[in-house]
């Protein structure tokens, strides 16, 4: 699978509510095939071009409009296309995405919405297939400087978020609260009502991220170092989240990451983003 990914910094202006916006192109070959998503930190709007994208459900593969949106996900979730397939997307703290785009908020693991934001994807379309991705991005960025630009800022919320971000997830929630200057029940109510999920909920998977991606990196790092470094209870409790996560363990995962290195020369085929 032919893979190129680059991520890109968000303007001043939307850095309390952007972490990134990025691009993808990979080629998923001649039959349809699936791509593995773990869970992060972050709800990320997703425009693609080229292959029709699917999503893994239950009752089988749900085709998605573009754009869509993906929440915070508990679990892996599998996506489906063929041929070649780029992506640009935006990766947005969970806590302010609802209201940047003036949804309310919830706890779907795809969010498939009508929206304004959609008739950015023709001519986006144009310019992806053009070559265009300087341009194509812009415009996603103008769109959502302009989106900020009618928010009300919630210094609450935005310190919170800093806290936790700095921390890896790591903080209790009566610590998030001090940093946010707030009582933990006023934090967990705007919390809660501006993403869909409790303070626990997304530091749970800030702190997840962060043992996935170093076991991504380094595969051979002391899992009980990693455990005692990001604040898990031992060894055992980071394992049981892992696995909560991911469905599989830490020692499998980092396994995994080790084959992949050695022969995809380190493409992130799972989607695995610093």
């Amino acid at each position: 699978m032919n893979h190129y990914h680059q991520e890109y910094e968000p303007p001043d202006e939307l850095r309390d509510t952007i972490k990134c916006f990025w691009y993808d192109r990979r080629n998923f070959g001649n039959e349809r095939s699936g791509l593995e998503v773990l869970p992060d930190g972050y709800a990320e709007i997703i425009f693609y071009f080229g292959s029709e994208c699917s999503v893994g459900t239950e009752g089988g593969q749900q085709p998605l409009p573009s754009p869509f949106m993906v929440g915070l996900l508990d679990r892996p979730a599998l996506y489906y296309a063929e041929d070649w397939l780029e992506i640009i997307a935006v990766r947005c703290f969970p806590w302010a995405v609802f209201d940047l785009l003036n949804l309310p908020s919830g706890r779907d693991r795809v969010h498939i919405f009508e929206h304004p934001i959609a008739r950015l994807q023709t001519g986006l379309n144009e310019k992806v297939r053009a070559g265009q991705i300087d341009k194509a991005l812009a415009e996603v960025k103008e769109y959502f400087k302009d989106a900020r630009s009618k928010i009300a800022t919630d210094s609450m919320l935005f310190k919170a978020g800093a806290a936790m971000r700095k921390a890896n997830g790591t903080l209790a929630v009566s610590e998030v609260a001090a940093a946010a200057h707030a009582t933990v029940r006023t934090l967990e109510r705007n919390f809660k009502q501006s993403s869909g999920h409790t303070v626990k909920d997304v530091s749970a998977l800030m702190r997840f991220e962060q043992v996935r991606n170093q076991l991504w990196t380094y595969p051979d790092t002391n899992i009980a170092g990693l455990a005692h470094e990001l604040g898990y209870t031992d060894q055992s409790h980071l394992s049981r989240e892992f696995k909560r996560f991911s469905g599989t363990t830490p020692a499998a995962f980092a396994r995994k990451a080790r084959l992949r290195r050695q022969t995809l020369s380190g493409d992130f085929v799972a989607f695995v983003q610093a």
